[in-house]
């Protein structure tokens, strides 16, 4: 059995599709629904249960998990998590995605349990330490956002107690594809500009700040969840491969390729207005975010395609612009 913590989620549900692709639904799903749409990225899936969060975590805190269960899970993939970048509540974060992560590691490792956690590049802050998934270059980081922060801290706590020489951290970069309609403002760049070319032909992107002189100054590594899962699949197949790991294509693009993409995908021609940053964003915005590869070359793991034009078109026409347009 997998346990998948956020399992209705973004990249979690699309792990479901790639396990259940491969004849796996031994899967519990672990994740908070409440009054969200992340019900309908589990439509498609097939998994033996579902657990509300909370409980879960009794189960967790309380030993009775196996007992409930009825088994021993091989796996707990860990990718619950407010991934918030303007969220405000520290305490929440800490607990949420600090504390959570750390009761979950100790869980898996007492017994013997895979664990593959999520971090991400929000923990590089602003770049200026590069963005080199090396454990020992940890301490230099600066996250310019509390989310950010919340997850450098458990990576920090996993290198510190050693728990990176059993475990597998992924730091994705700008994750986009499908079952991230729940996302709201949270949803990548290609899923917002494929509403606005729908709704008004254009799509909007950041003004350059005065001192910056170019629109397309900003670059980020875009990676398509597909690729992120065949990874995160491979992860649990090799239980010898642990650390941490960049999850990007190694390739950063200019917001206005990436909106080229979108109108290419959607065989329209290319409509980009400005507009201005908005305050809660200025000061804890990247500007620039490339995944250093090396460290998952080095241990042969799959790598992302830098492809974009080929991933955005996969993701519009196949799902965006389709009937169903969930994995």
């Amino acid at each position: 059995m997998y346990i998948v913590t956020g399992g209705a989620g973004f990249i979690g549900s699309a792990l479901l599709w790639k396990l259940n692709s491969l004849g796996e639904d031994d899967i519990l799903v672990v994740d908070n629904l409440a009054c969200s749409e992340k019900w309908k990225n589990l439509v498609n899936r097939r998994f033996r249960d579902y657990m509300h969060r909370d409980v879960f975590r009794e189960h967790v805190e309380s030993g009775r998990l196996e007992n409930v269960l009825g088994a021993r899970p091989a796996a707990l993939v860990h990718l619950g998590a407010c991934s918030g970048t303007t969220e405000r509540d520290a305490d929440f974060l800490m607990r949420n995605n600090t504390a959570y992560s750390k009761l979950l590691c100790r869980f898996a490792l007492d017994r013997g349990i895979r664990f593959i956690q999520a971090s991400s590049a929000a923990t590089y802050g602003d770049g200026v330490a590069g963005f080199d998934d090396d454990p020992r270059r940890l301490v230099d980081l600066r996250p310019l956002n509390m989310y950010g922060f919340s997850k450098h801290l458990f990576d920090l706590w996993a290198y510190r107690e050693g728990a990176l020489e059993s475990i597998a951290v992924l730091k994705f970069f700008n994750v986009y594809g499908p079952n991230e309609q729940h996302k709201g403002e949270m949803r990548s760049m290609v899923n917002k500009a494929f509403h606005q070319v729908k709704e008004s032909g254009r799509v909007r992107l950041f003004r350059p700040a005065p001192s910056e002189g170019a629109a397309d100054v900003r670059r980020r590594d875009f990676v398509y969840v597909k690729d992120c899962v065949e990874i995160l699949y491979q992860l649990l197949l090799r239980t010898d491969v642990n650390g941490i790991f960049n999850v990007g294509t190694g390739r950063a693009r200019t917001w206005n390729e990436l909106a080229g993409a979108v109108f290419k995908a959607m065989r329209r021609s290319e409509n980009i207005e400005y507009v201005d940053m908005p305050a809660e964003l200025r000061g804890k915005y990247q500007d620039f975010t490339e995944a250093d590869i090396r460290r998952l070359r080095s241990v042969g793991l799959p790598l992302p395609s830098d492809d974009l034009d080929r991933c955005v078109q996969d993701y519009i026409r196949n799902y965006l612009d389709s009937p169903d347009p969930y994995l």
